[in-house]
């Protein structure tokens, strides 16, 4: 059985898939609310760790 690699989102899409602006991302990440890597220099996002990040705002609502 093979696993896919996790998709690896750049801040511009992340800020596209949230509505959100470029501040808020960094914010996110600081904070340790959407978790994030770097690679050579450049900040990449799981595109699991926004769909959590989403699910569990949504968990929160309900």
């Amino acid at each position: 059985m093979t696993t896919a690699a996790p998709e690896l989102l750049t801040v511009p899409e992340v800020m596209a898939r949230l509505k959100v602006g470029r501040t808020k991302v960094y914010d996110l990440i600081r904070t340790h609310r959407l978790v994030s890597i770097k690679v050579d220099g450049c900040r990449r996002i799981p595109d699991h760790a926004v769909r959590d990040f989403i699910a569990g705002h949504i968990g929160e609502a309900a």
